[in-house]
């Protein structure tokens, strides 16, 4: 994230637009809608400038700004098709300290301006920090599909109740899911259809209910999440919904930032990754945190990379959530094999190299990798090992030591569907060593077989770290 997005309270405060064309408008505009004073320098008004200083919703003052009219200011913009005179308001501002935005100059901004949907209530902003104004505008124009007008008129309705909610729910969680099902259920329908008296009896009759029952915790729940490889947009819309409900999140080592970063900006975060050969928090210890979080009441999101039900120890996390009678969801995630290999341009099946797919583990316990060597030397297959990268010497020995081709072509992805992804192919038998030079790291999955030699034709998603 390169800028911080704020909204700024500029009611009654002071700002200044010099130009008096149509981005100088478009500026002046939005400052005044929001309750500015706002001051445009120009010798001469476009006709929208000229209709808003008639209304009185901006003053015109036909001069040269100075350094005085920077006093007191809460933001300036350099709207003129004057450059010397844009550098000049640039100069003066940031003499004073005042944020300032220069049209079509974001290397002279010291903020930027959003393409704003507004809803009256709700207003959401969308930038590209200067670099695609024209793609902000876009995905603004998608989200006015997606945001009906009424969603304002919600919007002022909770406000008019937020005290009273507070005062009659004293508790944050149970608040929150209080206004969670306010906004989901009859009551935010009797608003948008204009009914705010029935509304507000509704209101007062589940607030009443609420209120009696503050004094019970009821049982929480437990979402059990695939988040993918790590690509965000490998997400399903049933993972992002519940990540934006969850109030707790206990995540693992495998998850990245960008999926990180879709959960509830409120939710508490745990941190209870495993890394090979040292598991800081054991799997038991998991599990009794779950437990513990939904007996307080909570909503927990148990966050774990790839697929739950693939090498993701999700099968023994339900049995201890159920052993205590915690309800539980589980939604499945694309598993590692599939997200990295298609990533990496390599099928995991095909009708000229292989019928069948093996998925095993190479994290092996005590020294021995306990793997059914016969089983994956088998012709017409691909064998997808995960955790094996420590391994990668002693499984490239064992696969020709069980009479596997050395130079079956085989592939290790690291940090695959991400943008640092990086992908090493050779012959088994030449495997470690070729990865050791490149140096790569973990998470990272090995695959075997002759669909690697398709990576050549079918590779889609390169990025400037791959080999």
């Amino acid at each position: 994230m390169d800028h911080l997005p704020v909204f700024l309270d500029l009611k009654g405060r002071r700002v200044v637009v010099v130009g008096g064309g149509s981005a100088a408008a478009r500026k002046a505009d939005l400052a005044a809608r929001a309750g500015a004073l706002v001051s445009v320098f120009a010798p001469t008004l476009d006709e929208d400038l000229h209709i808003m200083a008639r209304e009185g919703r901006v003053s015109h003052l036909d001069r040269a700004v100075t350094e005085t009219d920077f006093e007191d200011l809460a933001l300036a913009f350099g709207a003129s098709e004057d450059e010397a005179l844009n550098l000049r308001v640039h100069a003066l501002a940031t003499a004073r300290g005042v944020p300032v935005n220069v049209v079509d100059r974001p290397e002279l901004c010291r903020f930027t301006m959003p393409a704003i949907l507004d809803r009256g209530g709700i207003v959401v902003a969308v930038s590209s920090g200067g670099d695609a104004p024209l793609l902000a505008r876009m995905l603004k124009a998608r989200f006015e599909t997606l945001v009906p007008a009424s969603y304002g008129r919600l919007a002022r309705f909770a406000g008019s109740w937020r005290g009273r909610v507070k005062a009659g729910i004293p508790d944050g969680n149970i608040r929150r899911r209080f206004w969670e099902d306010m906004f989901e259920g009859p009551v935010a329908e009797l608003v948008f259809a204009g009914r705010d008296d029935d509304a507000g009896r509704a209101m007062a009759d589940a607030l009443g209910a609420a209120s009696r029952d503050r004094g019970g915790v009821s049982v929480g729940e437990v979402y059990l999440v695939g988040a993918g490889p790590g690509d965000p947009d490998l997400l399903t819309f049933r993972a992002l919904r519940l990540m934006q409900k969850a109030e707790v999140v206990l995540y693992d080592r495998l998850i990245g930032d960008g999926v990180l970063n879709l959960v509830r900006r409120d939710a508490e975060r745990i941190y209870v990754g495993k890394e090979p050969s040292n598991h800081t928090v054991s799997q038991d210890e998991i599990g009794r945190q779950m437990v513990r979080l939904a007996r307080q009441g909570r909503r927990v999101l148990r966050l774990k990379g790839g697929d739950p039900f693939v090498f993701g120890r999700g099968g023994e996390e339900i049995e201890a959530l159920a052993a205590e009678g915690i309800p539980f969801q589980v939604v499945p995630g694309v598993t590692a094999a599939n997200g990295c290999a298609a990533y990496a341009g390599i099928p995991l099946t095909h009708r000229d190299h292989a019928h069948a797919c093996v998925f095993v583990t190479g994290h092996g316990k005590d020294d021995d990798l306990g793997l059914n060597w016969n089983a994956l030397i088998q012709p017409m297959q691909t064998v997808v090992i995960y955790m094996g990268l420590g391994s990668l010497p002693r499984i490239a020995t064992e696969y020709v030591a069980h009479g596997g081709d050395p130079a079956m072509p085989a592939a290790v992805i690291e940090k695959g569907t991400r943008p640092e992804q990086r992908v090493v192919t050779a012959a088994i038998a030449d495997l470690p060593a070729r990865v050791a030079k490149a140096k790569l790291g973990q998470p990272a999955l090995i695959v075997i077989g002759s669909v690697v030699t398709l990576r050549r034709e079918l590779s889609w998603y390169e990025t400037p770290a791959s080999p």
